[in-house]
This record gives structure tokens, C-alpha cells and sequence, in this order.
């Protein structure tokens, strides 16, 4: 198997968005290939590490894949007993010790893009940022995505990644992770209407959100059905207004609470 630190295996299937699991010996009693503490990380075609190889690892491993494959997959624990009266799927192994072995799935995390990172979207970010996902911040103005405006998000717990963009935001659409959510609160109005359009050209995109007001949005669907060419059906892909309808706050504060809560809810429906 390659030879790579399960850390960087882990890292690599983030960054690839592919779902895996991590395989650690839990408990050992007597003897055994590897002691407590040995890791091996499963993808779906590749694996790194080692439990200790033999049954174990071909039954972990053949394990892991049933679970990659479960929409609702949980944590379990296996155990082996290495010895030579045991018939194993994968062969003998006669180390005469007890090997109790965790699975712990490692799915593919949310994505979601923020495009217009002025007083709502800065908000937005700082919720978001302490939740476990691919964060993707963009906007036109150089000065919403300066380093230090951007400190507040130093200890985040999702990876951030940064688009600085002075032309054409809609570009970076393509370039999103697919199934990203994607909400759309940019200081222009012009703007916003491009990345509208082309959100609902751009195949895999998660949910669309449109910050506004509904005359904003009456404009919208308009100018999507008569210039855009796009049906109802397709335009009715954009939620506006975003958030919890029964927050009603206007602070830029109030209004990411609600954007955020209602985004965790549609996370919660997406693993179903």
C-alpha cells in the first residue's frame, strides 16, 4: 500500500472530496501483527497504512468499502480472534492474540460559497467556519478579502479557501466542488444576476440562495426567463429570501444566524 501518514491520507481524500474510512487497532490482547494505536485509511479504490495485514486488513478493508458505500454509516468496532481453529475469510492467522479494530467513516464534508463577503457574508463566514466543511469566500473588492479583515476566521475549523476575483465572480462557479452550496449576497445587483444565470447553467451545484428583497427577486426571475432562457421549473432552484423566515431581524448578525441555521437544516436533508 502507498506509504503515507494516515494525517496525509486523510488530508489527500478532503482534498480530493472522496469518502473513506479510518481503521485503527483499538485493543490487543496477547499477541498480534500490530499494537493498539496501527491505522490504515480505506478510499474507495486505494488504501494507506496497515492494521497488520492478513485476515484483518482484508476484512477491515472489505468492511470500510460496505461502508463507504452507506448513506448512513456510524462508527463500529470489529474483533478478531488470531488463531488457528478460527476460519477466517482471508486465511489463518496464528499470532494467538485477540485484535479489536474501530471503523470510523469519513465522509465527504459540505461545501459551501460565499460570493460577496461585505457585512452579511463576513458574518456568514464567521459562523460557518467553526462548523467542519470546504469554505469558499469570494468577491470582486480586494478590500472584503484582506488578511486582516479576514483574521476573525484565524481559528477556524473548516478549510477556507480564498478567491480573489476583479472581473468575472460567475468563473469561479465552474471551479467549485460539486454538489457546493452556494449563496449569493454581492454589494451589485448586476452582479448578482450574472452569478444567478450562471449557477443554474453549472451542473452539481448544491442548493442556490439569493439574499434580497422580493421586488428584487420579481426583477430576477424576469430577466432569468426572458434573457436566461430558463424555465420555472429551473429558476425555482434559487431560494430567496434565505434564512429562517420567522427571524426577522435586519442586523447583518441577525440575518447570518438565520442564513446559517436554515443551510444546517438543508445539510441535515442532503444526508438523508
Amino acid at each position: 500500500m502507498p506509504d503515507m501518514t494516515w494525517v496525509a491520507a486523510v488530508a489527500r481524500l478532503r482534498a480530493r472530496r472522496e469518502s473513506g474510512v479510518l481503521v485503527t487497532v483499538a485493543t490487543v490482547r496477547g499477541h498480534a501483527p500490530r499494537k493498539a494505536g496501527a491505522k490504515l485509511v480505506v478510499g474507495q479504490t486505494e488504501a494507506w497504512g496497515s492494521v497488520g495485514g492478513g485476515n484483518i486488513e482484508a476484512v477491515a478493508i472489505d468492511r470500510a468499502r460496505e461502508l463507504i458505500g452507506s448513506a448512513d454509516a456510524e462508527p463500529e468496532l470489529m474483533e478478531f480472534a488470531l488463531n488457528d481453529k478460527v476460519t477466517n475469510q482471508h486465511g489463518v492467522q496464528c499470532c494467538g492474540g485477540v485484535v479489536t479494530v474501530l471503523l470510523e467513516p469519513l465522509p465527504v464534508l459540505p461545501a459551501v460559497a460565499i460570493f460577496g463577503v461585505g457585512h452579511v457574508g463576513l458574518e456568514l463566514a464567521r459562523i460557518l467556519a467553526r462548523h467542519n466543511l470546504d469554505l469558499h469566500l469570494i468577491d470582486t473588492r480586494p478590500e472584503q478579502l484582506t488578511d486582516n479583515r479576514l483574521a476573525v476566521l484565524a481559528d477556524a475549523v473548516a478549510d477556507i479557501q480564498v478567491h480573489r476575483t476583479l472581473l468575472l465572480p460567475e468563473e469561479v462557479l465552474a471551479e467549485l466542488p460539486s454538489g457546493t452550496h452556494v449563496l449569493i449576497m454581492t454589494h451589485d445587483h448586476a452582479e448578482d444576476a450574472a452569478l444567478c444565470d450562471t449557477a443554474l447553467r453549472t451542473v452539481d451545484l448544491g442548493s442556490i440562495g439569493l439574499i434580497g428583497s422580493s421586488a428584487k427577486w420579481a426583477r430576477f426571475r424576469q430577466r432569468l426567463a426572458t434573457e436566461g432562457g430558463h424555465d420555472a421549473a429551473t429558476i425555482d432552484r434559487i431560494k430567496t429570501p434565505i434564512g429562517l423566515t420567522e427571524i426577522t431581524g435586519k442586523e447583518p448578525a441577525t440575518i447570518a444566524v438565520s442564513v446559517a441555521a436554515d443551510l444546517l437544516r438543508t445539510f441535515e436533508q442532503v444526508r438523508r
